[in-house]
Formats: structure tokens, C-alpha cells, sequence
């Protein structure tokens, strides 16, 4: 369960919820442009666009939840179990392997547009990171400042389903979620009448973890939002649009004593390269900057991400 959302109030911010019952050690992780990525089946590529996300770093190679380059350009993956197919290699193609499908498109595409005519050429295939690192069912967001975009890889190839709303969930397929968001659109942040409570125009808004219901309040919520513009008030609504789905540990039972719940909730100002987050037990937001650091650099930078409460004391 994950939930991926694009705000836009001047600059543009891409974020997502990781909704997961385990942490995997992931960081914040800067790939600078000289950092040597290689691909399974495709020439390395030593120089490229730098990026920032969260990542888990196995073997010094960066496996992205999700990033954004210093073009402004972004994309997450997102869980999508029983849908995903990744095929054998195809002639003619860019065989990708999906743990690199994040840095094979923000590594040399700088916008939406860039990426679509890439992905047309692009063939998602059955190869693992390791024997440990399995290859997960996924799909994608890719976003930029004006407009994004969903990759699901099916039996037929990769579908690419242009996204007017700049939301992702989970299951089922986006083409269900665009069709099933029809049925609230009646709903509204007006009042109504003379009702004793306010919110009432939105009666009937789903409040559930199932990714359909996350989808239709995530972009309710997302499509009303009101920032005063400045990057603190921007970066706050942007978390709040969030903490709007998030899974608090309890809700949802995966098995004895294990939870699923929003492990970290991130947020980047793809305009400046800021890359925020939050996590569980730790709401105060932390900062990382993609310009404060070498980008001429041939090392991945990382920051272990802070899980623990964090309190200031008012009157000690």
C-alpha cells in the first residue's frame, strides 16, 4: 500500500506515502552525475542527470522508492501485486531490469514528455537484483511540473496511461481508479444548507486504507488544498495531503503483531531540488538539499533517515 501525489502552488512537489509493515534501511540517497550506473543489459552510464530520493543502497547501488532529478523530473513505484508482468527480453527493445527502471529514466530524461518516447522503446524484464532482492510487482508515477504519467507493466507491454489527476495508488489497474473517481464528483468543500456540521459537502468521501478509497480522498484533497504559496506553507499543505491516507499502526492487520503503516512520508520540491520527510514516530520534518552537496561527485551520499520522536520541550 503506498499512495503517490503531485502538488503545484508556483513550484512543483512530488511525494508519496511508503506504506509497509517493515523497513528495509532505507535513506535519503543523493546519486551525483558522475556516479557509475550499470545496467543489466545497456552500456553503463557514468555521466547523467544527479537525483534525490529514498533508497535502499544494496552493494553501492541505489534501489529508489522513489526520486527526483535535478531537471525537475520524478517518479515513484508503487505496489501492484497480481497485475505486474515483467517479460522476457524482446529484440529491438531497451531491456531494463525493474530495479533500475527508476535512475534508467531520471538519468537521461528531463521532463514527462522525454520519458514517454523513452518508455515506448523500454521492455520491463524478469531479471532480479539478487537472489535476496527478489523483483517486486510494481508500477510507476512519472511526474513533472506540468503533467504525469502511470507505467504498468502487463502481459502486453508496458501501459502508459496519461494521469489529469497526478495521483497513484495501488489495485487495481489506474484506467479502474480515473473510471471509479467519476462517481465523486458531485462531492464538494462547500457548504451545504443549513446543516449543524461544516464538511458536510463532502459526505460520502471514502476514509478507508483501500487503495481505491486513498485514491479518490487523496485527490479530493489534493485538488481543494490552499497554500499562501511560500515553500513553508506549500511543503505543509503537501504533507497534509498526505497524512490525509496515511495508515496508522493498528489499522490495517497483515499478520500476529505485524501492522502495515505509513513508514515514512516524503515530499520534493522538484523546482529546488529539497528533498523532506517525515517518518512513523518522527513528524518534525527533515531537510535535504540535492544543491548542497557534490554533484560532480562519482559516490552515492546518503542520510540515514530519523525515526525517533522528536520533542521540543517548552518551558524545561
Amino acid at each position: 500500500m503506498c499512495t503517490a501525489v503531485n502538488y503545484v502552488n508556483g513550484d512543483h512537489y512530488f511525494g508519496r506515502n511508503l506504506d509497509l509493515e517493515a523497513s528495509y534501511r532505507e535513506e535519503v540517497t543523493i546519486t551525483p552525475r558522475n556516479y557509475p550506473f550499470s545496467f543489466w543489459n545497456k552500456s553503463d552510464s557514468n555521466h547523467h542527470y544527479a537525483m534525490i530520493g529514498m533508497a535502499t543502497i544494496q552493494n553501492h547501488y541505489p534501489l529508489y522508492y522513489e526520486a527526483s532529478n535535478e531537471r525537475g523530473l520524478s517518479m515513484a513505484a508503487l505496489y501492484f501485486p497480481k497485475n505486474a508482468v515483467y517479460l522476457p527480453e524482446m529484440d529491438g527493445k531497451d531491456n531494463i531490469a525493474p530495479y533500475e527502471f527508476i535512475p534508467w529514466i531520471l538519468s537521461q530524461c528531463s521532463n514527462v514528455a522525454e520519458a514517454q518516447k523513452r518508455l515506448e522503446q523500454t521492455n520491463l524484464v524478469d531479471i532480479p537484483f539478487s537472489t535476496a532482492c527478489p523483483n517486486q510487482p510494481l508500477h510507476w508515477l512519472i511526474s513533472d511540473a506540468s503533467s504525469s504519467l502511470v507505467v504498468e507493466p502487463t502481459a502486453d507491454g508496458l501501459k502508459l496511461y496519461g494521469n489529469p489527476v497526478g495521483v497513484l495508488t495501488n489495485n487495481p489497474p489506474f484506467n479502474y481508479h480515473l473510471y471509479h473517481l467519476q462517481e465523486y464528483q458531485n462531492l464538494t468543500n462547500f457548504e451545504q444548507g443549513d446543516n449543524l456540521s461544516k464538511g458536510m459537502g463532502a459526505v460520502g468521501l471514502p476514509g478507508d486504507f483501500s487503495s481505491a478509497s486513498r485514491f479518490v480522498k487523496a485527490e479530493f484533497v489534493r485538488r481543494h488544498s490552499v497554500s499562501d504559496g511560500s515553500e513553508a506553507s506549500n511543503v505543509s499543505q503537501m504533507f497534509h495531503i498526505l497524512s490525509s491516507v496515511a495508515v496508522p499502526r493498528g489499522s490495517v492487520k497483515v499478520a500476529d503483531d505485524v501492522y502495515e503503516t505509513t513508514l515514512y512520508s516524503s515530499c520534493c520540491n522538484t523546482s529546488k531540488g529539497i528533498y523532506y520527510y517525515t517518518t512513523y514516530d518522527n513528524s518534525r520534518i527533515t531537510e535535504v538539499k540535492l544543491n548542497n552537496t557534490d554533484l560532480f561527485g562519482q559516490r552515492l551520499i546518503s542520510y540515514p533517515i530519523r525515526t525517533a520522536a522528536d520533542f521540543l520541550l517548552e518551558n524545561g
